[in-house]
């Protein structure tokens, strides 16, 4: 295993740039016969992940919607535009940082909110979130997190975090939320539009498996006092019944899974009704297909936080953002996990960016490398997410994992600003592109 020193926020983008940096670190240690722990490219990082992961964790976290025609259009999207680099314009010193809702940022890029970060790694957002607060990146709380986001607000510090919102059922819960994530320090809160009903995903079909059905990705909720009161009444108000599942071995076992997962003493919550109870309670609750857009008002009347709708792909929704007085959008269609043959993001970028007039415009989905952060930011985004690599990280090896992961995307953004004859983010225009 390789060796290195300790890192530091402050030598993210070091003088003469974080990729020549990177590299020297590499190429150093290698002289000594050591090489990276984590791959530097994404499909040998994501194979290493598939190989240290349990078949239904890997399944969950890679699976996309249907045939995954979407996860396919998401990078192939990238591989129609090329970059055309310029010379002689002394990029000698580089500056990635840009400033998002009043923090300037060391690089243009966050980390996605991805649930049941548990089947990863058992140190899960934790060790998410350090590596965050390491790297100065903001970490966006998923709203399916694997711990509560007191505690993972907890070991960042004042580095940033924005929370992610699924609207459930009963606005009493989302109100609570909020609350909660503005008293965490969330810069912002994102709203998520595309998931409002899970989309048909085989991987997860064909194993039978719902990690949310096992305890697993609630802790949000667990740890909610109004969620906490909606599973007492729960109890006290509907008569006990036969179990609607046939009684396996599995099920006893996915039991004592439930009651692992539920806060408190394992024995006394194995006794009581609880556990199970919050499983079938949160999965009634948390996704609202109802939703419109005078909910997305009653959200800009509960905050002052900035809000972003994450799942825009179409102008016209777009505008109505901006005409709703929202802050920003997040460009995304899950990952692919939702809907199959969908547009990809970054196709629906360059019309949706011009349509949010002067919205904060964040990018999602299927980036993978730094030459795609480029691409991004020249057809329009001011920020983009990165989902899936870091999850691969941390299978792989928790906190240093993520961190590698996002200090190797950050080094080859920057060599690629430097290598196209750029110098800051600012200038990343679409003149620096061209379709094929």
């Amino acid at each position: 295993m390789t060796e290195r020193d300790p890192a530091s926020p402050h030598d993210v983008v070091p003088p003469g740039g974080a990729g020549r940096e990177r590299q020297n670190r590499i190429y150093r240690d290698g002289v000594s016969g050591l090489v990276p722990n984590i791959p530097t490219d994404p499909q040998t990082l994501e194979k290493a992940a598939a190989d240290a992961l349990p078949e239904k964790a890997f399944a969950y976290l890679a699976g996309g919607a249907g045939s995954e025609a979407t996860m396919r259009a998401n990078r192939a999207a990238f591989e129609s535009w090329s970059i055309v680099p310029r010379v002689l314009r002394n990029v000698a010193e580089r500056d990635l940082s840009t400033e998002i809702f009043g923090r300037r940022l060391p690089a243009p890029l966050a980390l996605a909110p991805i649930g049941v970060l548990e089947l990863a790694h058992e140190e899960a957002d934790l060790a998410v979130a350090r590596a965050a607060a390491a790297t100065g990146v903001p970490f966006i709380f998923s709203n399916q997190a694997s711990v509560p986001m007191e505690d993972t607000a907890d070991v960042m510090g004042d580095a940033p975090r924005w929370f992610q919102l699924y609207w459930s059922t009963n606005d009493d819960l989302v109100a609570s939320f909020v609350e909660r994530a503005e008293k965490c320090g969330a810069d912002a809160i994102a709203v998520t539009l595309d998931t409002t009903m899970l989309g048909w995903r085989p991987r997860d079909l064909n194993l039978g498996s719902l990690p949310f059905s096992q305890g697993q990705g609630i802790a949000q909720y667990t740890s909610d006092p109004v969620f906490a009161r909606m599973v007492k009444q729960r109890i006290v108000s509907e008569r006990v019944g036969k179990p609607d599942v046939k009684i396996t071995r599995s099920t006893v076992k996915t039991l004592i899974n439930m009651t692992h997962h539920y806060p408190g003493k394992f024995l006394p919550n194995l006794l009581s009704a609880q556990p199970r109870t919050a499983v079938e309670t949160f999965l009634e609750t948390y996704s609202r297909p109802s939703l419109t857009w005078d909910d997305i008002a009653k959200l800009r009347e509960m905050t002052k936080l900035p809000i972003l709708l994450k799942g825009v792909l179409h102008p016209d929704d777009a505008r109505q953002a901006a005409d709703l007085g929202v802050d920003g959008i997040v460009v995304s269609n899950h990952g692919g996990r939702q809907v199959d043959g969908s547009v990809a993001s970054l196709a629906a970028l360059p019309d949706v960016a011009e349509a949010a007039g002067g919205l904060t415009v964040v990018f999602d989905s299927g980036i993978r490398t730094g030459a795609d952060i480029f691409k991004a930011l020249a057809l329009g985004a001011d920020l983009v997410l990165i989902g899936r690599p870091y999850v691969w990280g941390l299978a792989l090896e928790g906190e240093r994992g993520v961190e590698d992961v996002i200090r190797n995307l950050i080094a080859e953004f920057d060599l690629t600003v430097g290598l196209s004859g750029l110098r800051s983010v600012e200038q990343i225009t679409t003149d620096a592109l061209r379709e094929k």
